[in-house]
């Protein structure tokens, strides 16, 4: 049995339904993203599960007990927000002390607790100060901290990492993993930020106008995205419409318009004379000189229309010659600025054909 069971769960705010008839089984010990995009129902779905919003049908189970009807503050459950919540009066042992007070621990069980809860957020030297006093990060540690001194069965995370700059958000993505893996809690994790749900999650479920896209492993997620939607939220992708010539495995073999053939790995349920998409990661694709040797079945020619110079990797945009543009993307491994094409350059654009993913509709 999983420890938390979502059946048919759906609320409605007013005529629209913020979460349509979702179902998830999350498992004891995982860190588990809810992703999508603003307005796809993630945070509603938490909100239900904490239980400050209640569904209009369907049951969530913990251990097998249905929630709905127990109040918020009787769940073995905490959030942890965007905002951290803290008691701007209170210090930070204070602040994290407080949920043990409430629940009437003995003097001596809170110290013994909230000291091995410092040890864990590495701010025992911070003890004493105030919120006021801390950094960003600093503070969203003391939330955590607060959120799992009661040992709950789940700890519900509301885009904690929201507020911070980037260099210190992918700090402290590190540090969530850590410490969920020393506390071994059951996180549930909302975000619409794709690379932190691809960074953090054991699996991820895609979320979109209410419903699932898909759930699982960020690799799975990432390469073999289920449908459009997944495929073009997750990351960057290029994607070519195409029409199934012959659907016979291990191969499906494809017409793209205006450029010709080429082949995708064989899905079943695909039937000649479909016609959907191939999406291939820029990182799948490779850029080459127009006078190279190509010795590999799918190639098309084209001319560099733009590139984009990000640091670690240089983004080639190229128009093929039916007026398509493609992205591949290059690393940097030199250094100064690898620019190896110009614009207006010839080129061939290839893939190996495992890479790309066929996509019906």
């Amino acid at each position: 049995m999983a420890l938390l069971e979502i059946h048919d769960v759906t609320k409605h705010f007013g005529e629209f339904a913020a979460v349509n008839s979702v179902n998830i089984a999350i498992e004891a010990g995982e860190f588990f993203t809810l992703l999508g995009p603003s307005g796809c129902g993630k945070t509603t779905l938490l909100r239900m599960i904490a239980g400050f919003d209640q569904p209009d049908s369907g049951q969530i189970l913990l251990d097998g007990v249905d929630i709905v009807s127990i109040p918020p503050e009787k769940r073995p459950i905490h959030t942890v927000f965007q905002s951290y919540a803290l008691f701007p009066h209170l210090t930070v042992e204070s602040n994290i002390a407080f949920p043990l007070k409430m629940s009437g621990k003995t003097p001596d069980e809170i110290r013994s607790r909230v000291k091995e809860s410092l040890d864990n957020v590495r701010l025992t030297s911070f003890a004493n100060r105030f919120p006021h006093e801390l950094s960003g990060g600093q503070k969203q540690r003391v939330a955590f901290a607060r959120g799992l001194i009661n040992r709950p069965r789940l700890l519900l995370l509301d885009e904690p990492l929201g507020a911070l700059d980037a260099k210190l958000r992918e700090e402290m993505q590190i540090e969530l993993i850590n410490l969920q893996q020393e506390v071994g809690v059951t996180f549930i994790f909302v975000t619409h930020a794709q690379n932190e749900a691809l960074a953090l999650s054991h699996r991820i479920a895609v979320m979109n106008q209410g419903g699932i896209e898909q759930i699982d492993d960020p690799s799975k997620i990432y390469n073999f995205p289920r449908n459009r939607f997944v495929a073009s939220f997750i990351g960057k992708i290029n994607m070519l419409d195409v029409q199934v010539l012959e659907a016979t495995s291990p191969q499906l073999r494809l017409s793209v318009m205006g450029l010709g053939e080429v082949a995708a790995p064989w899905r079943q349920g695909i039937k000649t004379g479909d016609k959907g998409v191939i999406a291939i990661r820029p990182e799948q694709v490779q850029i080459l000189h127009y006078s190279e040797n190509l010795g590999v079945a799918d190639h098309f020619t084209g001319k560099v229309h733009d590139y984009l110079y990000v640091g670690d990797v240089t983004t080639y945009i190229v128009e093929l010659c039916n007026g398509l543009l493609i992205e591949a993307l290059l690393p940097n491994s030199t250094p100064g600025r690898a620019k190896l094409f110009e614009i207006g350059d010839s080129v061939v654009v290839t893939w190996q054909y495992e890479a790309s993913t066929y996509l019906n509709g």
